[in-house]
């Protein structure tokens, strides 16, 4: 049997034990027997909505035992009997199969108007995450596994990727360790999670604040002012995000500046930095536990870029090639703060006003008037038809699907040329209470191939807090929410478009640096004329869309100063990256060194330290804070190389789609963008894409 014949053969169908959907709650039985009656089927689509807390909890049950019950039986398989069959295959037909079940048991968290429907949830998502790590742990699965690695059997390209993954994440997990080194494993695991609550905490719990009178705040608006508590006759103002940038961007005083971000840069202070040091030297040994050199190497092992050698190398390498420019944009700020307080020493304090400053000279741009031209509706409409007509897509409309809430919208996504299903997506885009405060896609189910042949077919939804129609009108976005909603729905689309043959290889399961390429590469429209005109219309006239000149103030607006702001990444990144891959670093000494040259001179204010209130560094991006200007690097390249001169070529956008999106996790992501571009990325296109116009 060929390879390609095998994976296809072994691959189970991921909905056929599929539990059958249960109806809403007594109290909304009539309108429930309603919409039972009317509801259209989704071809393909077996996730199951509108869970009842209790059912929730029963279906995590049910998880947890067919996981075990699979795990069992892969480890009962003697090590002479290896075969595709009997032990990877019911691994990937279990992935298949309770990948929407998980789902179902972790949306309502986000969506659902019970809180003891989003508590019940909650406590499932715990639940399943830890079950899945023990899982990944069992040493008598991982023997049976890397038996059949070591026999060689011929199996296909995607199978053996399947398997190599599978091969490491047991390994990742500690599976090759001694019981005792698996217990100290697991305890510096628990003393790491502590330590990252306890520096969030310090963080969340931080609540001083100044007291400043209406001079010291000059230059400030009325309703910012106006909005401040008064005490001891002055204005007292917290030292949070929301009222701390405003007064960095607007405030004419710059001692009141620098007081200000000398006091917001002390949050967390000397407790954080001793947690981060000792969060630091905790990661470096767990990664030894493994076999790791250090913790970014660890970390970045499953990423594009391999090593933590090569993350320095890209970040001094981009620094470095920034650096012409944003001296050049340095000199600006130093001639404007000369002309408005006769010093031309800029610091760390002054960057936020003095850029502001200068767009005003430099954009024509009231970004008042630009939310005029942004009207929900209209946004949603736009977005939908550019996606189709770029990507050779249908999007159609299923009045009487099932759904979680009524303003939510289903749509059923079809190929434009085969009318193949593709999927589908749920579009959940209004506020409401108890509901995910942020804009983000969920996976419902993921694609792929089934025993039969068939496929099924991806499901997502894209979550946001737009603001409802009011009187009939519809609610307006800021720019900066449009182009959230536009990157989001590309992951949407993303999702949809794989064609994977396994489950695990989902579009949105993917190598993290590579995940974020396709939306950062689509953003790119939102500041394209041809492509944000199809989006917007005057609220008031929606015939009249975003003039010409209001697009390309948009898109100088984001290139604006965009050396100084990348280099203040890359140093956060150097930061992240250097106390990851070396030992015995004292991180204030560090950032010391490092300020003055990567900010071109500019000293660090005096008695702040960045690490102390950066939490990406502690939880959640620790080792791979560089991940988001490496998307951008290869985004840029991407959109300069087969895009910027034909917004809406069809042609280029479906050769994207079978060729960049449609893989998923299937192959190597680097070798997924390569073979596209035809050559190996290049920095270039992303340097010239923003220092073009950033002056």
């Amino acid at each position: 049997m060929e390879p390609r014949r095998r994976e296809r053969k072994f691959i189970a169908v991921a909905g056929a034990a599929a539990l059958v959907a249960v109806g809403l709650n007594i109290a909304f039985s009539a309108v429930a027997a309603h919409r039972r009656r009317k509801r259209q089927e989704l071809p393909g689509f077996t996730a199951q909505l509108n869970l009842s807390a209790a059912e929730i909890k029963r279906l995590a049950d049910r998880i947890i035992a067919k996981a075990k019950e699979t795990y069992d039986s892969v480890a009962a398989v003697p090590l002479d009997k290896v075969s595709f069959a009997n032990v990877v295959a019911p691994l990937a037909e279990l992935d298949a199969l309770q990948f929407p079940l998980v789902q179902a048991c972790v949306l309502p968290r986000m969506v659902s108007t019970s809180e003891d429907v989003r508590k019940a949830s909650a406590e499932a998502e715990k639940r399943l995450d830890s079950h899945f790590v023990l899982c990944r742990q069992r040493e008598d699965v991982y023997r049976v596994i890397k038996a059949f690695a070591v026999k060689g059997e011929r199996i296909g390209p995607e199978a053996t990727r399947f398997l190599q993954c599978l091969v490491k994440e047991f390994e990742r997990n500690g599976v090759k360790l001694s019981p005792s080194k698996r217990k100290e494993m697991e305890k510096l695991k628990c003393h790491i999670d502590e330590l990252n609550l306890n520096y969030l905490q310090n963080l969340n719990d931080f609540t001083k604040f100044l007291l400043l009178n209406e001079d010291e705040l000059a230059g400030m608006p009325f309703e910012f002012l106006k909005d401040l508590e008064k005490a001891e006759g002055k204005l007292k103002v917290p030292l949070t995000s929301y009222h701390v940038t405003p007064i960095l961007e607007h405030c004419k005083v710059g001692s009141t500046r620098k007081q200000i971000a000398v006091a917001y840069g002390q949050k967390g202070g000397k407790d954080n930095l001793g947690i981060l040091e000792n969060l630091v030297q905790l990661r470096h040994k767990f990664a030894r536990l493994l076999g790791y050199a250090n913790y970014a190497d660890f970390a970045i092992e499953p990423r594009m870029p391999r090593t933590s050698r090569k993350v320095l190398e890209f970040l001094e390498e981009i620094s470095e090639q920034l650096s012409d420019v944003a001296n050049r944009e340095l000199s600006i700020l130093k001639d404007l703060k000369m002309k408005e307080e006769g010093n031309a020493q800029v610091g760390m304090e002054d960057l936020l006003y003095y850029i502001k400053r200068a767009e005003e000279f430099k954009v024509d741009l009231d970004i008042g008037e630009i939310k005029q031209y942004f009207p929900v509706s209209l946004v949603i409409s736009g977005m939908l038809k550019m996606f189709q007509d770029l990507f050779a897509l249908r999007f159609d409309e299923s009045k009487d699907a099932e759904v979680w809430h009524d303003t939510v919208r289903v749509f059923s996504v079809w190929d434009a040329s085969s009318s193949d299903l593709l999927g589908y997506f749920f579009l959940d885009i209004f506020a409401r209470e108890g509901k995910y405060a942020h804009t983000c896609v969920v996976t419902l189910q993921n694609g792929c191939l089934c025993s039969d042949g068939t496929r099924k077919v991806p499901a997502a939804v894209l979550l946001s807090q737009c603001p409802k129609e009011f009187d009939g009108n519809s609610a307006l976005l800021r720019f900066p929410e449009v182009v959230r909603l536009f990157h989001e729905f590309s992951h949407v689309v993303h999702h949809i478009s794989n064609r994977a043959t396994f489950s695990r290889f989902s579009a949105l399961r993917l190598e993290g640096d590579f995940a974020e390429i396709p939306s950062l590469l689509l953003e790119n429209w939102c500041y394209e004329s041809i492509s944000l005109k199809m989006m917007s219309g005057f609220h008031q006239d929606i015939t009249k869309s975003i003039t010409s000149e209001a697009c390309q103030s948009l898109k100088r607006r984001r290139d604006l100063f965009a050396g100084l702001k990348m280099k203040q990444e890359i140093l956060l990144c150097l930061v992240d990256q250097i106390i990851h891959s070396s030992e015995n670093v004292d991180i204030d000494d560090l950032i010391k060194e490092l300020h003055p040259k990567v900010m071109l001179g500019i000293p660090l204010l005096e008695g702040t330290s960045p690490a102390s209130c950066f939490p990406r560094i502690a939880i959640g991006y620790d080792a791979v804070c560089y991940s988001y200007i490496w998307s951008e690097v290869f985004a840029a390249d991407l959109f300069v190389s087969k895009f910027k001169d034909d917004l809406l070529n069809q042609h280029a956008g479906l050769r994207f789609r079978n060729k960049v999106l449609a893989p998923g996790g299937s192959k190597d992501s680097l070798e997924i963008i390569t073979d596209y571009l035809g050559r190996e990325p290049s920095l270039q296109p992303f340097i010239r894409s923003r220092t073009r116009n950033s002056l």
